[in-house]
């Protein structure tokens, strides 16, 4: 197999395996996930696991401090008592999980710490100059430092594509070594690759590959602000990089597409997905993550229609 050597810093190298892979068996497997039919009480499970698993996101220039408390309360409590209680079987509503995180820009981080501290909702602040990355990197450890002392307790770093896509792959190797000794035990690492840029799946698998040899603790498709962003073959390849990299490390590594999910449907999807190649042991908020700001109304949308027969109406849902 054809392998990539990496030095790791203070001594030692690792091998990072590089080889080409099959497009059309990637997408034609990635389709026969969308075919399976999930329904009932399975579909209403699914849909409340969905929102555990939701990062719920703002990164727009457009945020404020009302705006960034508006969402954290959300993801604190998606779902107010006082929406059901007007229906005669309110009885019949599941218990609606937190979300998993907040995900936020760095000048945010200590006001959504504040509001989210003992929610049990983590707060993840995306770091090294996102989305592009084009930044010092002296100056990309700084933001990470800062949002970890702030309150971050997840950070979402962007890799250096242009180092990337030009092979200097160590560059990229010891940059995210260098964010994971900042976050230490403080704070989980979710590495993006930004698949949107790297363009092949070979890119993509080995993209993932050396991430979680640098100490990712997730690895991430995308920053939202690339199109395509999360889509179903890419996510594909990284849960294969990640299983293969648990057969052989026994390490369990996170998976979080973000950008583009936008339905209950597609989120049902992907959660087959996860199951059939990784197993129930991901599908946790520990392990699996959906980057998303639109998906959480679509969500309680279908647990309104699973248990009344009918959907909510738009009013009774922020727009975030």
């Amino acid at each position: 197999m054809p392998t990539i050597g990496l030095k790791i810093p203070h001594g030692g190298k690792v091998s990072i395996p590089y080889y080409p892979i099959d497009m059309v068996n990637v997408e034609e497997r990635a389709k026969s996930f969308t075919t399976r039919s999930i329904k009932n009480a399975a579909k209403l499970e699914a849909l409340c696991l969905a929102i555990s698993m939701t990062d719920l996101t703002t990164l727009e220039g457009a945020d404020t401090p009302g705006k960034i408390t508006q969402l954290c309360h959300k993801a604190i409590q998606p779902m107010p008592e006082s929406y059901v209680l007007g229906f005669k079987n309110a009885a019949d509503f599941p218990a609606i999980p937190h979300v998993a995180a907040v995900c936020v820009y760095p000048a945010m981080v200590p006001l959504a710490a504040e509001i989210l501290q003992g929610s049990g909702v983590e707060l993840a602040a995306v770091s090294t100059a996102f989305p592009s990355g084009q930044l010092d990197f002296a100056l990309k450890l700084k933001d990470v430092k800062k949002c970890v002392q702030g309150g971050a307790t997840e950070i979402d770093m962007v890799i250096n594509r242009g180092a990337f896509l030009s092979g200097r792959y160590q560059k990229v190797f010891d940059e995210i070594i260098a964010v994971k000794d900042i976050c230490g035990e403080r704070a989980h690492l979710k590495v993006i690759l930004e698949t949107g840029e790297l363009i092949t799946y070979d890119k993509i698998r080995l993209a993932s590959w050396l991430a979680m040899q640098a100490g990712a603790d997730f690895i991430k498709t995308s920053t939202g602000k690339i199109q395509p962003a999360a889509t179903m073959p890419v996510t594909l390849v990284m849960l294969q990089a990640i299983w293969d990299y648990y057969c052989e490390t026994g390490k369990m590594i996170g998976m979080k597409p973000a950008g583009g999910i936008k339905t209950s449907k597609q989120a049902i999807h992907y959660l087959v997905m996860v199951n059939e190649i990784l197993g129930a042991e991901w599908l946790t908020p520990k392990m699996f993550r959906f980057g998303a700001s639109s998906l959480l109304n679509d969500l309680l949308r279908q647990i309104f229609k699973q248990i009344t027969g009918q959907y909510a109406n738009d009013e009774l849902f922020s727009v975030d």
